[in-house]
């Protein structure tokens, strides 16, 4: 029993580790483009900006308060913001995201390749969630094991404040993105597996017993 107890545990780590960590693509260009109507739009303005005139990219190791200027030391007004977060889910679950952001003229938020938020205003989050209005709010999202991708796009005339962008699992607290983030969340176990994991901890109890 204790055996068979061990093997579970075995394979469900084992799965966990099937899901890759995240990498944090951050790249900018110049952009004195104004708000967009679709998020196809943001999608195509930025990506034009990024590619023909690029202020820099860099892989961060963390998500947490970053901006054009503290990166690549450059301008602080008229920037396109291209994010690319590839991700690992280790099991099925909810997944809600926020990003606080100084986007002036906007932006859009894409999950694997999906338009998930629009907001064509002013967004500026002073690193405050509490300003619903200038942050992106992407909740109940469901999501299968394995790699997926949330990407933003924002396009700034002034004055390039610091972003952030977080995940929440199962509806539990947000953390900022980094590169060791992975999203895993242990399955639900069946009954018999609740079974199985007793009467391993009353195997491991009567030895302890036994030795004292």
């Amino acid at each position: 029993m204790k055996n068979r107890t061990l093997t579970a545990l075995a394979l469900a780590m084992a799965v966990a580790g099937g899901a890759d960590a995240a990498v944090i693509t951050f790249q900018t260009g110049y952009s004195n483009a104004g708000a967009q109507a679709t998020a196809l739009d943001y999608r195509s303005v930025v990506d034009a900006a990024v590619g023909a005139s690029p202020y820099g990219a860099t892989v961060l190791n963390n998500y947490d308060i970053v901006s054009n200027q503290s990166l690549f030391g450059a301008g602080a007004s008229n920037i396109a913001f291209k994010s690319n977060i590839s991700f690992g889910v280790a099991s099925d679950a909810t997944y809600s995201f926020r990003a606080g952001v100084d986007f002036g003229n906007g932006g859009a938020v894409f999950l694997d390749g999906h338009a998930v938020a629009l907001n064509t205003s002013d967004m500026w989050w002073a690193h405050s969630y509490v300003n619903t209005n200038s942050v992106f709010q992407v909740s109940g999202q469901a999501l299968s094991a394995g790699n997926h991708t949330l990407t933003i796009y924002g396009l700034e005339g002034c004055c390039d404040g610091g972003q952030q962008v977080q995940y929440a699992v199962n509806g539990g607290a947000y953390q900022s993105f980094s590169a060791n983030t992975l999203m895993a969340v242990a399955a639900v176990p069946e009954p018999e597996t609740y079974g199985m994991l007793l009467a391993g901890l009353a195997v491991v109890g009567a030895v302890a017993r036994r030795r004292r």
